[in-house]
């Protein structure tokens, strides 16, 4: 049966470091609180204990779980929050041993023992964390979620559960795989932005969709705005330096603008030498990684792990490729992407935690390779051969992150993936697709079964590879 993903699935708002390991957790705070509500335990809860499991448990601390999880059950919500609001709230937390449950109802919490890092997996994923509360009554509600990758939460299906009747996709154009997002190409000479679009008006007015990818794009380009605009020390412990910071002003120079949407313009107006190029684009992947790492806000695309690949690609469009772009072209650019990043999420994975940094990194570089491509002219066909080129060159690559903090490698891996996906629109462009010998759907087939023949040790555990190589304390 077709799974019905909108591309506000894949490009969701939220905050940092992690999707999977702060976004995920964060929603399913929220979800236990909406189900403590309905079976009427809510006001009664004095007590609650969280249990993190597998990959969550061993860079947990590092991918701010902790915060996460007390940040939900405080009642706050990742995409509006004031960012700048969560340390004082986390220090409350840690200092008075109380926390606003719901924002509604103080009880006893004590971080330290309340939360518990395990470091055994669940069998149903890597990702998995246990909610325990405790009522005035003395009883008892507990429940598991599996944080899946992308910001998704869901619980794991009771054995009768695939019994029951489910609803089929409302899209006009369901979307399983690769291949059938070609034929509806074909049968309708739509191009797949198109396809894309009618799915998503579908489900909401147009005038909504146009709001919502707007929005989720003026956060991508607040977002790099922060970041260059940001000096100082990531936290963490790994002393990392900012270096989006310098590498802007090394480009920009002495310029005047005063909010984010003038400095695009500046940018544009500026005259770029063809060895800056490179250095522009990885200057706006470093600073979206860099707020990320910071606890700051981003979009999943499809992961905050590898937010920084599709804002420096559609930014390298938007300053180097087309100068008259406007908001159509930013609309088909996130639309194509989030459409590839859905395919890949039915196909294989998005979780570092179940298949590395190829299921993030590369995933977001063939996201960003596809809409470049379709946005520079290219033909269904060959934005789906971009998307493979870009994964293709991705296979196998490890989630290794030094002391489980989403920064070394992971910032510079924004640049890296960044750079292959416009080199992999670029060879699309040029070729043929008659001449093409892989399709998209065989490269998330390999990519699915090297996820699995993959060591644990390389899926975001901190136990292998840099991880293990580098000593945190040295650095």
């Amino acid at each position: 049966m077709e799974e019905c993903i909108s591309i506000f699935d894949m490009l969701k708002i939220g905050v940092g470091p992690s999707s999977s390991h702060t976004l995920g957790p964060w929603r399913a705070a929220e979800r236990f609180l909406i189900e403590l509500k309905e079976i009427n335990f809510l006001n009664t809860t004095i007590k609650i204990r969280v249990d993190l499991y597998g990959s969550l448990s061993l860079t947990g601390k590092g991918h701010a779980t902790d915060y996460a999880v007390l940040l939900g059950l405080s009642g706050q919500d990742p995409e509006y929050i004031p960012v700048q609001n969560i340390e004082s709230i986390i220090s409350f937390i840690n200092q008075s041993h109380k926390l606003s449950l719901a924002n509604e109802f103080s009880i006893d919490f004590v971080p330290e023992t309340d939360i518990v890092f395990h470091k055994n997996f669940l069998p149903f994923h890597a990702n998995g964390l246990t909610f325990t509360a405790n009522t005035s009554e003395n009883k008892e509600y507990q429940a598991t979620y599996y944080s899946i990758g992308g910001g998704f939460v869901v619980k794991e299906e009771r054995p009768n559960a695939k019994k029951k009747s489910v609803l089929k996709c409302a899209f006009p154009y369901p979307i399983q795989n690769a291949a059938e997002l070609l034929q509806y190409t074909q049968n309708t000479n739509l191009s797949i932005s198109e396809i894309v679009s009618a799915n998503e008006i579908s489900m909401r007015p147009e005038a909504e969709v146009h709001h919502e990818l707007m929005r989720i794009w003026h956060t991508m380009l607040e977002c790099m705005y922060i970041g260059c605009h940001s000096e100082g020390i990531l936290p963490g412990g790994l002393n990392v330096r900012r270096r989006a910071f310098d590498m802007h002003q090394g480009l920009i120079g002495l310029s005047n603008y005063s909010n984010p949407q003038e400095w695009l313009e500046t940018i544009r107006k500026t005259e770029v030498k063809f060895r800056q190029i490179l250095k522009w684009v990885s200057c706006f992947a470093l600073a979206t990684n860099e707020v990320n790492a910071a606890l700051g806000r981003v979009v999943t695309a499809p992961t905050n792990g590898s937010a920084g690949v599709i804002p420096a690609v559609l930014m390298y469009y938007l300053v180097i490729e087309n100068h008259q772009a406007d908001e159509n072209h930013i609309k088909q650019f996130l639309m194509v992407a989030g459409e590839i990043g859905s395919i890949f999420k039915k196909g294989s994975t998005i979780s570092a935690a179940m298949g590395g940094c190829q299921a993030e990194i590369g995933v977001s570089s063939a996201m960003a390779a596809a809409a470049l491509c379709e946005v520079m002219g290219g033909t269904p066909d060959q934005v789906l051969m971009a998307a493979e080129i870009a994964m293709e060159h991705h296979l196998g690559l490890t989630c290794d992150p030094i002391g489980g903090l989403v920064q070394i490698p992971c910032i510079e891996r924004n640049t890296m993936g960044a750079i292959k996906a416009i080199n992999a629109a670029e060879l699309a462009l040029e070729t043929d697709a008659k001449n093409a010998k892989v399709p998209l759907d065989k490269v998330i087939d390999t990519m699915w079964q090297t996820a699995k023949d993959m060591n644990s040790k390389y899926k975001e555990t901190s136990e292998g590879g840099l991880a293990v190589a580098v000593n945190m304390a040295d650095c």
